[in-house]
This record gives structure tokens, sequence and C-alpha cells, in this order.
């Protein structure tokens, strides 16, 4: 995308406007330097984590100074392609002048979500805060002392009290039986309500703003891909009808924050977070 001119045009103007803030984002198949893990990597789309660590870090580096040549800025924040994020990823961002990555959703495991066929799938934040933290290099689930923040995606769970008792205790435990009781609270009751518009949930949307401003939560991070906004990009919204009531809860979800959040970019966020 960043060696696209419409692209360029765009982040340029929002830029020059303080309306924006332009992140990296990267997707390890298409990402130079190209070095094929599979038999057919554009089938596969094998995540980044899944690759050895020198390629990780020639690959980081490549786009980031990419996308700084080409804008001229200093590329601070970072989500994952795929969502998948690790120890290692981390550290990388560290070593590349990043201060704040968004790539963590709380309470969903995509290890079933393969890259590489023989691999072990995608991250499990299963048992990951649902907060702002400063990451701990040596456990990315946990809070540490780095100067890599982590905002994740505002995503919640309506479980029952009891549910919700269990799954509290359950995050005094080590990692992989924290991990093991939220899969079992997951199958008890469903999770995974994301502030994310799908054509089926403006009441959940509601809701779950809702709580977050009950709760006295940070922020609210709101979610979603630009391919999502074509008619066929996606096969959440498949038409141009899917499309025009994508914008009607936008809109909707829009009009009912005006008043109670103030938008903010995610580094704008992190200077916050250190005053």
């Amino acid at each position: 995308m960043i060696h696209s001119p419409v692209f360029q045009a765009f982040a340029g103007d929002v830029l020059s406007r303080r309306t924006a803030e332009i992140g990296m984002h990267l997707h390890a198949w298409t990402s130079p330097p190209l070095e094929p893990l599979t038999r057919d990597d554009t089938q596969a789309l094998p995540y980044l984590i899944e690759y050895l660590p020198r390629v990780m870090r020639e690959k980081v580096h490549a786009l980031t100074v990419t996308i700084e040549d080409t804008l001229g800025i200093k590329v601070l924040s970072h989500r994952a392609g795929r969502w998948a994020f690790d120890e290692r990823y981390a550290e990388i961002l560290l070593d590349e002048g990043y201060a704040v990555d968004c790539s963590v959703t709380p309470l969903v495991d995509w290890r079933t979500t393969l890259g590489d066929p023989a691999g072990r799938g995608g991250t499990d934040y299963t048992a990951f805060p649902r907060e702002a933290y400063w990451i701990d290099l040596r456990d990315i689930s946990r809070p540490g002392t780095s100067g890599l923040l982590e905002v994740p995606v505002t995503i919640d769970s309506f479980r029952s009290a009891f549910t919700q008792r269990i799954v509290g205790a359950a995050d005094a435990l080590p990692r992989r039986l924290r991990a093991d009781a939220h899969r079992v609270a997951n199958r008890l009751s469903p999770v995974e309500v994301w502030l994310r518009p799908n054509g089926r949930n403006r009441k959940q949307l509601g809701r779950l703003v809702e709580r977050v401003l009950q709760e006295r939560r940070r922020y609210a991070q709101f979610v979603l891909h630009s391919s999502e906004l074509m008619p066929g990009g996606s096969p959440t919204f498949p038409d141009p009808a899917a499309i025009e009531r994508l914008y009607a809860d936008v809109e909707y979800l829009f009009e009912s924050i005006a008043t109670r959040f103030r938008g903010t970019t995610l580094s704008e966020f992190h200077r916050g977070m250190l005053t």
C-alpha cells in the first residue's frame, strides 16, 4: 500500500491536517525480503512470528524504513498482520523505535487459525489484559517495564456473574493454566464482543460502549478494515446494501459517543500515558 500514489496522497493529506496517524501493519507473505516459508505463501498466509527471527527483523525494518522515507515521518504505532504477536516481535518493534502496539485481541484464541499449515496457528490472547499496559518483554501477556505500550482492541464478554468470577480467579494462575481456564469459560458462555460493526451487532456495540464508560476505562478502540468499506471487499459486507447498513451502524455509534469520548491517535494516547 505504501507504494500506491493514491495512498501516498491520502496519507500526506491527513498527516498535514493532523487528522490521523499512519502506523505500520505487516503481512509477512508480501513484505520484503521475500523468503518462502511454505509451499505457497500466498495461499497459506503465514504469520510473521512463524519466520526465523532474522527474517522477522529484516521484514519489520524494511517496511518501517519504506514508510518513513516515503512519508517523511517517524512511525510510532503498529498492528501485527493477522493479529499475530509475541515477545520477539515486541523486542524488534522497540529496537525500531516504535512506541505503541495494538495487536492484542483479548479473549480471542487464534491458534486454530493457521498460517503455515505445519505451524501452531496464531497467538492465544484469552488470558491477556483488556486495558492498556506497558509490555513485559519476557511475557507479553503481563504488564512490565518496557517502553512499548500495548493498547488492546476493545473486546469484552457479557457473561454471567458466576462465569466472570471463574475467569477472575483464573487470572492469578500461571499463563498456560489461565488460558485453559479461559477456554473452559468460553464454552460455558459466549465471548468476543468486539467494538467492530458486522451489520448485525448494533445493539452489542452500544452495550459495549456503555460498559467501557461505566468501568471508567481509559479508552475504547474501534476496529474496521479499509476493505470492509468496499462492496465485496470482505465476506462480511458482500454488496452495496451491506455497505449502507455498515455506514448506518457507524453513524449511529459515532453519534452516540460524540459527546462522551475524545478522538485520539495511538501516539497521542501513548503520550498521555506518560503523564
